[in-house]
């Protein structure tokens, strides 16, 4: 119960004073902050902010109420305080019955100076990483615990604090955007849709696109390899929003697609590449394959380097044809080294925000769509509009955990059937 006082009794006393030091201003903490932080994260305020009118001085005078904002905050902050201070406590435990068990048996006892030197020698690991473990709480998992909290609340439009506190409501906002009769869920289940399809085409188009850009290149019969790979890599090299948005460019109603055919005769009046939904979905998805293609190029050039030519020589010889190789080779082969990419890949168009966002803004325009999501919007970027243009961030933070829900669970499903998973060491060439 009183860190460091194994390694006080058993001479560090140095250490033992650190932990010690360390479990008395935790208990400070608790005492003159942390169990109002707690208190404040159940409840999330009870005093909105307002006017009244004092009858003494005849004005009106500002009351200043709670913030729900940052009382869920301070919350967050207290619970990690307790957890690291949980994980430091065990430390020491196991620490100190270390210590007491080499007293026991009459072995050296390090100082702590010895302890201090083996940070630099074969605990260095835990110095180096103590920085980013911090920043990583600090960063990342905090703010993430905060943005998965307001998921169950009902911190929306009309709940803005300090003005107006939020509360919590359990899964109400998962059953709204799920299984209601709410605008919300005719909203949500159509954009989760096409955000199966974009993902699909974004995914398989690219993948496909640049197996066989990467086969075709790597034919012996071809003359300059170099050259043909660099002009594809240059695409790589401009930044991806830069051609997003000259793409856009071209293909508006009078961009130079449109005036180029209009002017050679073949068409009479501008084809609606961004304004038609169909026409925009397929812009988006042929646009990212201009993106997206040369990646996968590059990947799977490497793969064939790795291929031996005795293999396609021995089955040329058995009078296997350029597809059956293809088929029984090729594509097995890469396929297995390339599944755990695919599946990565998958989950980023998932929530890839540049292409759409970038391209048609989530448009065009629909009166079937619920407070400006069109018919190109991913949850993404129908995410991002509702913290945007509506402030309803609990709606927006449930969105974000379902979409984590279902990509992971179909690539921790996909990824556990595959070979790649089951048989490592399975394809040997």
């Amino acid at each position: 119960m009183i860190m460091g006082f194994a390694q006080l009794v058993c001479g560090q006393i140095i250490k033992g004073l650190i932990y010690l030091s360390i479990e008395i201003g935790f208990i400070y903490y608790m005492i003159t902050k942390g169990i109002n932080n707690l208190i404040g994260l159940v409840t999330l305020g009870t005093q909105e902010q307002g006017m009244y009118y004092n009858e003494a001085t005849q004005l009106y005078e500002r009351i200043d109420g709670d913030n729900s904002m940052k009382l869920l905050l301070a919350g967050v902050v207290t619970l990690v305080v307790i957890a690291m201070f949980c994980i430091t406590w065990y430390i020491s435990f196991k620490s100190g019955k270390e210590v007491l068990i080499a007293k026991e048996q009459g072995q050296k006892i390090n100082s702590f100076k010895e302890d201090f030197l083996s940070l630099f020698d074969k605990n260095a690991h835990k110095l180096f990483l103590l920085i980013p473990i911090g920043g990583l709480i600090c960063f990342t998992v905090m703010p993430l615990i905060y943005m998965i909290l307001i998921a169950f609340t009902n911190f929306d439009v009309n709940h803005q604090p300090p003005g107006k506190l939020f509360d919590w409501v359990g899964l109400r906002n998962f059953k709204i955007l799920i299984a209601s009769s709410d605008v919300l869920t005719d909203t949500f289940w159509p954009i989760l849709g096409w955000t199966v399809v974009w993902a699909f085409f974004a995914t398989f188009t690219n993948y496909f696109g640049g197996m066989l850009l990467a086969i075709m290149i790597n034919i012996k019969s071809l003359k300059f390899k170099k050259l043909w790979r660099t002009v594809f890599v240059i695409t790589i090299s401009i930044p991806a929003f830069v051609s997003l948005m000259v793409i856009r460019a071209m293909l508006n109603p009078h961009g130079i697609i449109n005036i180029g055919l209009i002017n050679m005769g073949f068409i009479t009046e501008s084809l609606p590449f961004l304004t038609n939904p169909t026409w925009a979905r397929a812009s988006v998805i042929i646009t990212n394959m201009w993106i997206g293609i040369p990646y996968t190029m590059l990947i799977t050039t490497g793969i064939l380097s790795n291929i031996p030519s005795e293999i396609y020589e021995s089955a040329r010889i058995d009078g296997a044809s350029p597809v059956k190789i293809f088929t029984k080779i090729t594509f097995p082969y890469i396929f297995f080294i390339t599944t755990p990419y695919l599946i990565l890949n998958f989950v980023n168009n998932f929530n890839n925000f540049n292409p759409i966002y970038l391209m048609t803004e989530g448009g065009p325009p629909t009166l079937d769509y619920f407070k400006g999501a069109g018919k190109t919007d991913l949850l993404v970027t129908w995410l991002f509009k509702l913290t945007r243009d509506s402030f309803d961030y609990c709606y927006a933070s449930a969105i974000g955990i379902i979409v984590f829900i279902i990509t992971a669970s179909l690539s921790l499903m996909v990824y556990s059937r595959t070979k790649a998973y089951k048989d490592e060491e399975g394809m040997q060439i």
